[in-house]
């Protein structure tokens, strides 16, 4: 079995949290009685805690509202050796074809595919390990990482311009599957307040939603057909104050837009407990490459560090 130090996320995430878990990681209680993920995304955070040890007398209950995504990772765990061999495929196909093997895993079989299984009901469990190989190949070779949908349903990222992108690392998604089977983790495709319902005094929570974008050019967050939008966002902000109130220690990760920063700066959450602080990420997405670099994100928390 892999040992828990190598343990880290097998996704490329929009927003992925392994650059800024050195910021993050004061803020995680010693110990907790459940932790609690809803917006999983590559998992960077769950990863980290499994490695450290944290986990190992807490369940964890991991989930998102994009069911793809917790198809992918349901695959993971329950059929790892058949998922690398038919991601070897499609690299092998990648390797031959390039660009024109993309788009034709996207438009012909990846998008059609999920067309079907959105007809039968859209079940997390019934995601396929063809599908789960195609999340994977198309999320490593596509436009950094991202994960975006139309407004029919249908991932429309464009290929990434990438000579040879890392597409099979077989020890990684066994070691993954290992951090999924040997913790009490339970897998859940839910919007974020169904999943919190149940978190109470001495849970450990840890929400990064979709950030809400700085600037009107910069919106990266059509995760799920409908989105996230700001009245999500003033929902959430609700959710993790009554949480404080409860007794649980929460995290969050957004940007620094001014909406944000005003909803964490009111009263309730203050009255919560709830701080906020500023801390430095480098932002690799972004349509002008002089745009990327270091930014400032935000973390919310009741945690002392």
């Amino acid at each position: 079995m892999p040992r828990p130090s190598e343990t880290r996320p097998f996704l490329k995430w929009a927003g992925g949290k392994r650059q800024l878990l050195s910021h993050l990681r004061p803020f995680y209680p010693r110990s907790f009685n459940r932790y609690y993920e809803p917006f999983l995304g590559s998992g960077a955070v769950f990863f980290d805690l499994h490695s450290s040890g944290r986990l190992q007398n807490a369940a964890a209950t991991l989930s998102d509202e994009n069911g793809d995504l917790i198809g992918t990772y349901l695959r993971v765990r329950d059929s790892t050796e058949a998922l690398i061999a038919a991601l070897e495929e499609l690299a092998a196909g990648h390797t031959q074809h390039g660009r024109a093997h993309y788009y034709a895993i996207r438009d012909q079989q990846f998008n059609p595919g999920r067309d079907r299984w959105r007809q039968d009901g859209a079940n997390p469990d019934l995601f396929s390990v063809p599908l789960a190989a195609m999340f994977l190949y198309l999320n490593r070779t596509g436009y950094n990482g991202l994960f975006r949908l139309n407004a029919a349903g249908h991932f429309n990222v464009p290929a990434g311009s990438y000579d040879n992108p890392p597409i099979v690392n077989a020890a990684r998604l066994r070691a993954a599957a290992a951090a999924l089977t040997d913790s009490d983790v339970s897998l859940r495709a839910a919007p974020f307040e169904a999943v919190l319902h149940d978190a109470g005094p001495g849970d450990f929570v840890y929400l990064d939603p979709p950030y809400a974008p700085l600037s009107a050019t910069a919106n990266f967050r059509s995760y799920t057909a409908r989105g996230f939008s700001d009245a999500d966002q003033t929902r959430l902000r609700d959710i993790v104050v009554a949480l404080a109130n409860k007794g649980a220690v929460v995290l969050v990760s957004n940007s620094t837009a001014p909406s944000v920063v005003a909803l964490y700066d009111d009263g309730s959450a203050q009255r919560a407990g709830l701080h906020s602080s500023r801390v430095p990420a480098r932002r690799s997405i972004n349509t002008r490459g002089d745009r990327r670099g270091v930014v400032e994100e935000l973390c919310v928390t009741n945690a002392v560090s």
